[in-house]
């Protein structure tokens, strides 16, 4: 298992999307709104949201 399996971020809900303004992929999260991230291609934005969703959740989860 996974650390983002574990930590339970693979059952959120994401969308990847293309950005004509910024030339790029934009993942987001449903259930952490005020996170994105952008990449060249699908698969690294959508990986490097749930990266980042595991890391908040991770420092959520630690102060409380």
């Amino acid at each position: 298992m996974s650390a983002n399996e574990a930590s339970g971020v693979s059952r959120y809900t994401y969308r990847v999307t293309w950005s004509s303004e910024d030339g790029e992929f934009v993942a987001t999260c449903a259930e952490l709104p005020s996170l994105s991230w952008l990449a060249g291609t699908q698969a690294a934005a959508l990986q490097g949201l749930v990266d980042l969703v595991a890391d908040t959740v991770e420092d959520l989860v630690a102060t409380g």
